[in-house]
C-alpha cells in the first residue's frame, strides 16, 4: 500500500500546465550559470514545460542514476526513497494490454530526497512550501538515453513569500545534476 501511495504522490508532483515558448526560451537562461556540457556531449533538449528542469543525457539507465544518486548525497541531499516505476507499472501491462507503455521507455525510476536546512529555512517562511518536502527527480530511458526531470521548486513557490529560497534550492539542485552530468565523461 506504501508504494502505491508513493507512486501516486510521485505521478501527482508531475503535472503541471503547459506555457508558451517564449516562456520556455527565458527559462533556459535560468541554468546558464551550471557547468554545461560542450555542443555534442550531453545535450541540453528543448523543455515544453517551464515548470519542469528536463535534461537528456547520453548514457545507460543504471550509470545516470547512479551518478546522479551520489552527486545529491555527496552535496547535503540525503535519497529518502527510491522507486522502480517502470517495474511496478509492469505489473499492469497484461491489464492495460496495448495502452502498456507505448513510449517503449525501457527504464522509469525515481528518487525521492530532502535537504533538512532547506525544508527548516522553507518551513519558517511559508509553511504551504512544505507540499515541496520531500523534493523528488525522475528518470526514464530509451535506447542509450536517460532523461532527468525535476520540477522546479522556485516556480511552484513564484507567489510564495518562500519564493527566493526556493529558487535558491532550485538552483542548487539543478547545479548538482549539471556538475553529475559534466562528470559522467
Amino acid at each position: 500500500m506504501k508504494k502505491i501511495i508513493s507512486i501516486f504522490f510521485l505521478l501527482a508532483f508531475s503535472l503541471s500546465a503547459y506555457a508558451s515558448q517564449e516562456s520556455v526560451a527565458a527559462d533556459n537562461n535560468a541554468v546558464a550559470d551550471a557547468k554545461a556540457p560542450p555542443a555534442g556531449e550531453n545535450n541540453t533538449q528543448p523543455r515544453v514545460n517551464p515548470f519542469v528542469y528536463d535534461r537528456t543525457v547520453q548514457g545507460e539507465m543504471m550509470t545516470v542514476y547512479q551518478n546522479i544518486f551520489t552527486a545529491l548525497e555527496n552535496n547535503g541531499y540525503f535519497v529518502i526513497f527510491e522507486a522502480n516505476i517502470g517495474k511496478n507499472l509492469s505489473h499492469f501491462a497484461k491489464r492495460w494490454g496495448k495502452d502498456y507503455n507505448r513510449n517503449k521507455l525501457d527504464s522509469i525510476r525515481s528518487m525521492v530526497f530532502c535537504n533538512g536546512w532547506y525544508a527548516n529555512k522553507m518551513s519558517n517562511i511559508d509553511t504551504s512550501m512544505l507540499a515541496l518536502c520531500p523534493l523528488r527527480l525522475t528518470l526514464y530511458s530509451k535506447g542509450k538515453e536517460t532523461h532527468i526531470l525535476f520540477v522546479r521548486p522556485g516556480k511552484i513557490a513564484a507567489q510564495s513569500k518562500a519564493h527566493k529560497v526556493a529558487k535558491e534550492l532550485e538552483d542548487d539542485v539543478i547545479r548538482t545534476l549539471e556538475v553529475a552530468i559534466a562528470n559522467m565523461k
